[in-house]
Formats: structure tokens, sequence, C-alpha cells
């Protein structure tokens, strides 16, 4: 058995005899049928005489059917494909009721598609996207390889949120309608499983930050969760998120890091994913055309990912940014939905796409933002105002990374943990990283969906993962 990408590209097979497996995508005239096993986007016309099969064989090739096929690969007289196979032997290995097979050949809502979670896969766009995704997080693994980084897993469920966000899922053994309570008739959680009140986590970085103070280079690529009853485009339940930290490393070092290593992995997809890179912008050029002239981006996607790999990426204070925004256009005709008036307020999207599409038209890093609107664990600066904290920002999509010099010093990160009312005794593994050799790290988070979104031009975030998890939805 031989991969139809394989033959496709091959034309030494041109001529011999050969063996495919895959799904009919249709079946016409009862001698044509395209066959896809899901290494390509296109189907392998197989050329079938039906006066040779029997009709009970010839009603169970439908769309949808699992086949083998043996047969010569020729040169293709037709329009649409380069080589063909004329067909000896053919055998159904799975049969798929037409009545009953949802995924037929014609035109799906993704909202449909979602429903059909399971078989989604096999249509054009989402083999595309599951491909690229594949080849995305296949190069997420060889730059931190290239680099010198060791892979580390940390904990899905734990005793600490590291975001501080409170919006976690609980983990528990306990009897929902009847759990133990204690003396002040709260929860016992000393009688759960953990002992402990636990929940799915929502970053590695904490655990990471461990093991890059004695690895040097680490990187965590897994599952996280977030409990947030966002039913958004851009929001999931469970998502995965890629968290290297670096034992030495300032902001400085922290920012070159995470713009080299982006622009790795996207050269990577523009070198690997030539076919399904050119079909998903095709896909967004048509879907941009039925969108109101104001709405559509300017950028195709092809664009939009070369865009960055191209262009340095533009470096500026969120101080900077305040004062550009304050002062920009839409800020004073009041085109923002949030406008900008002072310094200490959250970016928004919007804010962040101005920067990047209007402003600088290129990539932009943002820095040193205000120690209020972030993490206890970010490093402090001298003006004792801000932190020493990074965002990326693409276009399109706004914030792709947030990344920080963590706070080394022991008496600063206590103080910093006190003022936001986080439990210090929940944290004294991680304190004593500062007691025992502290030394200046610094790390960066990067949601995987997110990247995958932006690379394959995907509107809405549940259709970039096989099986989005998001409120009111745990199918499939």
């Amino acid at each position: 058995m031989i991969k139809i990408a394989t033959l496709i590209e091959d034309a030494n097979s041109i001529g011999k005899e050969v063996t495919v497996k895959g799904w009919v995508r249709t079946f016409r005239a009862n001698r044509f049928i395209a066959l896809n096993d899901g290494s390509t986007l296109q189907n392998l016309q197989c050329v079938v005489d039906f006066e040779n099969l029997e009709e009970a064989l010839l009603k169970q090739i439908n769309t949808g059917a699992a086949l083998a096929v043996k047969g010569e690969l020729v040169a293709s007289q037709g329009k649409g494909q380069s080589v063909e196979i004329q067909v000896t032997e053919l055998s159904v290995l799975g049969g798929a009721d037409p009545e009953q097979y949802p995924i037929q050949p014609k035109k799906h809502s993704f909202e449909f598609l979602r429903e059909q979670a399971h078989l989604r896969v096999r249509t054009n766009t989402f083999s595309a996207v599951m491909r690229v995704r594949s080849a995305l997080a296949f190069a997420v693994h060889q730059f931190f390889r290239n680099e010198g980084f060791y892979y580390v897993n940390t904990p899905i469920i734990t005793g600490s949120d590291a975001e501080g966000a409170g919006e976690m899922f609980r983990v528990t053994t306990l009897e929902p309608k009847n759990p133990p309570l204690g003396e002040d008739e709260t929860v016992d959680y000393k009688q759960d499983f953990f002992a402990k009140e636990t929940h799915l986590t929502v970053s590695g970085q904490l655990e990471a930050e461990t093991y890059a103070m004695g690895l040097g280079n680490v990187y965590t690529f897994g599952p996280t969760f977030r409990a947030e009853n966002s039913n958004t485009t851009r929001h999931l339940a469970e998502f995965w998120m890629i968290e290297p930290e670096m034992a030495f490393y300032d902001l400085n070092d922290n920012i070159d890091l995470a713009e080299a290593f982006i622009k790795y992995i996207l050269q990577y997809i523009l070198d690997h994913c030539k076919e399904d890179l050119a079909f998903l912008d095709q896909r967004l050029t048509q879907e941009e055309k039925s969108k109101p002239q104001a709405e559509r981006s300017e950028m195709g996607l092809l664009e939009k990912i070369q865009f960055v790999v191209a262009n340095e990426f533009k470096r500026i204070s969120y101080t900077e940014a305040i004062y550009i925004l304050k002062n920009s256009k839409p800020n004073k005709k009041k085109k923002f939905k949030f406008p900008v008036n002072e310094w200490g307020v959250d970016l928004q999207s919007e804010h962040e796409r101005f920067l990047v599409e209007k402003h600088f038209k290129c990539p932009v890093v943002l820095f040193d933002y205000p120690a209020q609107i972030k993490a206890f664990y970010m490093r402090l600066n001298e003006d004792q105002k801000t932190v020493g904290a990074m965002d990326i920002l693409f276009p399109g999509i706004g914030e792709m990374v947030g990344g920080s010099q963590r706070e080394e010093r022991l008496d600063v990160l206590q103080e910093r943990i006190a003022a936001q009312g986080i439990d210090a005794a929940e944290l004294d593994w991680y304190l004593d990283l500062r007691r025992f050799g502290t030394a200046p790290h610094s790390g960066f988070g990067l949601g995987f969906e997110r990247l995958v979104q932006f690379s394959t031009g995907m509107g809405n975030i549940r259709d970039v993962i096989p099986f989005p998890r998001t409120p009111q939805n745990a199918s499939f």
C-alpha cells in the first residue's frame, strides 16, 4: 500500500501496479471513483470497468465508503488530475449508507460540521487545517530541539492557579450531593482524593520554571483549561499551550527567542504545507468577498503569514503605545469600542490590531506593562509601576504571545504575592526557587489554537481543534 500524496508526487510510479486504500469522495458514471486517504487535498481518480463488477459490490461504492484498490498507475487523460489508476481489483472495506452518511459531496456550513466533529476531517477544509496543525506542532518541537531545549511534561492536575484567574475546573472524587463538611460547614477537601482542593491547570508555567532552574532551557507543550463562560469565536475551555522557560534570560533575550520561534514555525509551514495553505488562502479570499467592505481583511492568508516572517517586529513600551492610541484618529473620532483615555488601561484587540495593521504595519512587541494589570510573578521594574512583561501582536488577531521576565528577588515576589491576596503557603515550593540559587529567568506562553487559527485563516477557534470544548458543549 502507498499513500496517494506519494503517488501524485512520484512520476517514477507511472506504469507500476499499485495498491491504495482510502475513502470515496465521489463515484460518478459507475466508472470514476475519486478516492482520498487524508495524505493530500487531491483525490486519486480510480477508473473501473463496471461491467466486471458485481452489482452487489457496485451498490456499496458510495461517498464515505472505505475501499482497497489495486491497478496500474497511468498518466491521466482527463482534466483535474495528473495520474489515475486503471483498476484491476477492488474491495469494499467498509460501506457508508448514502441515506445516513452526513458528509455528502456538497457545501456544508461550519456550524453543521461542528455537529459532525467526528467526521468533518473528511472534508477538504478540515483535512487541510489538521495537516497544517500537525506540521506546526512538529515545527514547535523541532525548533526547541535545535535550540537545545528540553521537553518537560507539567501536571494537568494542580493545586495552584498560575494566572490568578480563578476560573478553573475543580477535580474531585467527593460525592457532589453530599460532600463531607468541616467544622466551619465548608467542604472538607482533606477527605478528597488529593487531600486538598485541586483543579485542571490553566498553565504549566510555574512547574516549568522549576525545571528551567535545573536544566537551563525547557519547554512544555500540553493541554490547559479555563472555565471562562465565554461563547465566542476566540475562546475554548480546553486548549493547548506552548510555554518555554529559560534560565539566565532577561526580557530582551525572551523577546528575541519568541520572535525567532514564531518566524521559524511559520516558515516551516510555508515550506511544507504549500498545497494546503494555497487552498485555505483561496477559501479565505472567497469568504472575505461575502463580508461588507469595511469588515474585509486587507491581506490574504499567505500574505499575512509572509508579513510576519518577513518583517522585523517593532518593539515599543506600553507607555508609548498608550500615547499613540490616545492621539490616533479612531480614538479621537470615538471609533474605538473601548476608548483609550488614560495610562493603565488593559489594551483590547482593536487597539492591538490598530498598532499592527494601521500604525506600524508590522508585528509589534509591547513591553513594560502596568504592574496592576499583570500577574504576580512578573519582574517589577525600577519605576515600581511597571513590570518586565511583553506581548507580541499579530495582524488580524491581536495578541499572539504573552511573556515576561520572572521576578527572581524573594522579598519583592513575597510582597507581590501578598498584595494580590494569594496564599503564600500554597506557593512555598515556588518561592524556594528564589531561596536556593535564584537567577534571572524568563518565559512566554503561546496559545497553540490561536496560532493554528492565524495560520489557517479560520474565523472560529472551534474549527482548528479536533474536538472543541466550550460552554454547554463536551460532545464526542
